[in-house]
């Protein structure tokens, strides 16, 4: 059918801008926190990119999820606005014929939605994780920047380096402040290098410069000039990631029996659901009332979302606390929401539009 092919291409073309959108305001506001951690110390610079697209990948099932809902909203609201649905319903057709064209256009991307939940963002999590666990075994001196102060050892030990060979193994200018014993010392050189003992430890090997050492409160502090001073930098053991629940593949968390995996495997199996459900919803929420204004219907539109989206995260945690059974949090917060659905159609279907009155 012409209109129906007509209405999915509109749906596509609105659920392109929106995505774009949404993926703009995700990326930003990841970007700005992981900026801030490299600020602080807490990640390296280079480490902001890879997680940035770890943390998209992972967002990427909400984000599909709210752009085919709000896709399939602003298409029917226009086709009120633009008094399209006059037409439509003045041809004898219900509301209830926009279910077809709805369900072709959200099927597949609520198929997409099980795969990205089921399978991408586990994988995201994990490497996200992984990647976070290799830069913190990396050593001291591999993680200075030229010209900036770096933390290390959790705030025990700052390194700054003036200059930095482009193999990482000469360092120029080198001030390095460390906290031993209740001490706090302070070492200044010219030059270092990095130097990897016969049994694999790895040092900072600094040259001709000075050690200053003072314990807090007190006056009393020493001087001690050096031709070679050696700080060790041994790489941390890097261990994998830890198998948290929502870092595991679906095979491994159908085989896990803790609550934890029960909460998870609800919530990767709630993600598709509830979108197709509030593509549904988006049908009869798409009534536009002149008198109430244009947004009346978004408003509800979205505390009808915030509804949903709270009451699958309290069942999650739930699940997760043993206070609600896994089978009963599969079904029941879906089949709360059916509810509102069948109301909404019924009272655009049952009772007449006020075009449909008639002047009496």
């Amino acid at each position: 059918m012409i209109f129906e092919r007509a209405i999915r291409r509109e749906f596509a073309q609105a659920a392109a801008g929106i995505s774009v959108a949404l993926l703009a305001i995700l990326i930003s506001t990841q970007l700005i926190r992981l900026l801030k951690a490299a600020v602080g110390g807490k990640i390296a610079p280079e480490a902001v990119v890879p997680l940035l697209g770890f943390a998209a990948l992972n967002y990427m099932p909400i984000v599909i999820s709210l752009t085919l809902f709000v896709a399939v909203l602003l298409s029917l609201s226009r086709a009120y606005r633009d008094s399209e649905m006059v037409v439509w319903f003045s041809s004898g057709l219900p509301l209830t014929a926009w279910v077809r064209p709805v369900l072709q256009f959200a099927l597949p991307i609520v198929l997409a939605i099980a795969v990205l939940s089921a399978f991408l963002s586990p994988w995201a999590n994990y490497n996200a994780a992984d990647y976070r666990q290799q830069l913190s075994a990396r050593s001291d001196v591999s993680q200075v920047s030229p010209g900036t102060f770096r933390e290390a050892k959790r705030g025990e030990r700052v390194f700054f380096v003036e200059a930095l060979a482009e193999d990482g193994s000469e360092v120029g200018n080198v001030f390095v402040a460390s906290i031993q014993d209740g001490k706090l010392g302070v070492v200044m050189s010219n030059s270092g290098r990095q130097e990897i003992a016969a049994n694999g430890d790895k040092f900072a090997v600094l040259e001709k410069g000075r050690r200053y050492e003072v314990e807090p409160g007190s006056p009393e502090f020493k001087i001690m000039e050096f031709e070679r001073y050696k700080v060790r930098t041994q790489d941390g053991e890097s261990r994998p990631a830890e198998r948290s629940p929502n870092r595991m593949p679906i095979s491994d968390l159908l085989a896990e029996d803790s609550n934890q995996a029960r909460a998870e495997l609800l919530w990767r199996i709630g993600l598709p659901v509830s979108a197709f459900i509030l593509a549904l919803l988006a049908i009869p929420l798409s009534y536009v009332n002149p008198r109430a204004g244009r947004s009346a219907n978004m408003l509800i539109a979205i505390l009808v979302y915030a509804i949903y989206s709270n009451l699958m995260s309290v069942s999650q945690a739930w699940v997760a606390q043993g206070k609600l059974s896994f089978w009963l949090g599969v079904w029941v917060v879906h089949a709360f929401m059916l509810l509102p659905l069948a109301l909404l159609f019924y009272h655009r279907i049952a009772l007449r539009m006020p075009w449909q009155q008639g002047v009496r």
